[in-house]
């Protein structure tokens, strides 16, 4: 990625260290509205100067933010208004805007979730297999239960019955949360064999985990309209959005 020589980063896409600290905000350049920068998606411009996806906010040089709302985009990218919005935002830069961007966001942020994931095993955060996420879960130990999109009902209907045990919650209809990536998907990503559940923990790091891997599936679900559950603080029941230092839980609809 490159940033056009001579120009002055403007706060709707200026990305130096002080600005990439989390918790600041940046503005769409679709709706014009403010947001934290992690609920946002950077767009990014590669040497040849295509507009591509940079989930990870890690691309050098100049960037520009989206909300992840698919029919947003996909509805500025029909009227011809977001190649004007881009072609401001990257004064000077020559731009190619590929015409499934949308479909190149949402595969990002897909890969972003399975590379988050492998993180998180590989720092050991994250339990794998039924009868040890059920004994995890039972004791409390399990901060964020995830499901594949193609695991069984009667296999989630236990996991959850167990975890809701651990989080002190029956009765209250918590579940965990049916991930938008399937069993296939998960192994890939996981380096393991028929990957259905997995628990991220809720001890040494863990509920920092939680949070980055519940802020990589959240800004997944938004893009592609997908509503897993009302997310809400376990402290307070109020509905929020996934937030920095907090345990996440999904409820029933």
């Amino acid at each position: 990625m490159r940033t056009p020589p001579n120009e002055r980063l403007t706060p709707d896409i200026a990305d130096t260290p002080e600005s990439r600290t989390s918790g600041s905000e940046r503005r769409c350049i679709v709706s014009g509205q403010s947001y934290p920068r992690d609920e946002l998606v950077r767009l990014a411009i590669s040497p040849d100067g295509d507009v591509l996806p940079d989930p990870a906010a890690k691309a050098p040089g100049r960037g520009a933010w989206i909300a992840p709302d698919r029919a947003a985009l996909e509805s500025a990218l029909a009227s011809g208004q977001f190649r004007g919005k881009l072609a401001r935002a990257f004064k000077g830069a020559r731009l190619s805007v590929p015409d499934d961007l949308a479909d190149r966001v949402q595969q990002a942020l897909s890969r972003h979730l399975a590379d988050r994931l492998g993180l998180e095993l590989r720092a050991g955060h994250l339990v794998l297999g039924s009868s040890r996420i059920e004994e995890q879960a039972r004791s409390g130990r399990i901060a964020l239960l995830l499901h594949a999109s193609d695991s069984s009902e009667d296999g989630r209907k236990r996991l959850d019955q167990a975890w809701r045990v651990g989080q002190a919650t029956e009765g209250s209809g918590d579940r965990g949360i049916v991930l938008p990536l399937d069993r296939t998907a998960l192994s890939v990503a996981l380096g393991r064999e028929n990957v259905v559940h997995l628990g991220v923990s809720g001890q040494s790091g863990g509920l920092r985990a939680a949070d980055r891997v519940g802020q990589a599936i959240q800004r997944l679900a938004r893009f592609v309209g997908s509503h897993p559950g009302d997310c809400v603080r376990p402290d307070t029941g109020q509905a929020s959005a996934l937030a920095d230092g907090e345990i996440v839980k999904y409820v029933k609809d």
